[in-house]
């Protein structure tokens, strides 16, 4: 008898959690999924280029610098057109190690921004309407966050990597290149830099175009197949 209560007691939980899963599965899991199949290729190229726009508003990177002088540490931040944060603070002591003042990078890049991010999230949102060559108009933002972060590495890289030989601590540092993700240290000061609310805003609209693909190639060989027999 006492077996048969164990038993019991423990296949009530798990029978609730089967329950549970059954009806995760016909409520939310499986109408979700057959909505992505019939309209993921129509809307999520439309919400990717909200966020992509939506996205130049904030913050891109972020680097974070710790040292006993400055025990509320000192912040760095790039985004689309601006560099932010205590770029002052931050360029006088990069000033000592013969290192180039932080808004001199991607001066190019920042410049056209304005312009070229705006124009990447109309072609995105054009996906939308195309059947034929769907995935060209949604390739630019797919690879866009890989793009910035190329670009991002370059300039840590050519910054770190052509430093002043006449600056006043030039001999106590060697080449070097800032961490892109992650802690590091530079002298006395500890760093950590992450991506930001912008890039995780584009690397999400990114995703969406990727699966409108999936799906707009899953459903090609259908459609071909219907105007063949239409015609």
């Amino acid at each position: 008898m006492a077996m048969t209560d164990v038993r019991g007691g423990l296949a009530r939980p798990a029978g609730i959690l089967t329950s549970a899963a059954g009806s995760f599965r016909r409520s939310i899991w499986v109408p979700s999924k057959r909505w992505t199949a019939a309209n993921g290729d129509r809307w999520f190229p439309i919400i990717a280029a909200v966020l992509i726009t939506v996205s130049m508003f904030f913050p891109y990177w972020r680097l974070k610098l710790n040292a006993p002088q400055y025990p509320s540490g000192l912040t760095a931040t790039i985004g689309v057109s601006k560099v932010g944060g205590d770029v002052d603070e931050i360029d006088g002591l990069n000033h000592y190690i013969g290192m180039r003042r932080l808004d001199e990078g991607g001066e190019f890049e920042r410049s056209i921004s304005v312009f070229a991010v705006p124009l990447m999230a109309g072609i995105a949102a054009l996906a939308a309407l195309r059947r034929r060559r769907f995935w060209l108009f949604a390739l630019p933002a797919i690879v866009y966050p890989i793009v910035f972060t190329a670009d991002l590495y370059y300039w840590l890289r050519n910054f770190g990597h052509n430093l002043d030989p006449t600056a006043a601590l030039s001999n106590a540092f060697d080449e070097f290149t800032p961490t892109l993700l992650g802690p590091g240290r530079v002298g006395q000061f500890t760093t950590f830099s992450f991506y930001d609310i912008g890039f995780g805003l584009a690397f999400l609209a990114a995703l969406l175009l990727i699966v409108a693909v999936v799906v707009r190639l899953k459903r090609a060989p259908a459609e071909l197949l219907a105007r063949t027999e239409a015609a």
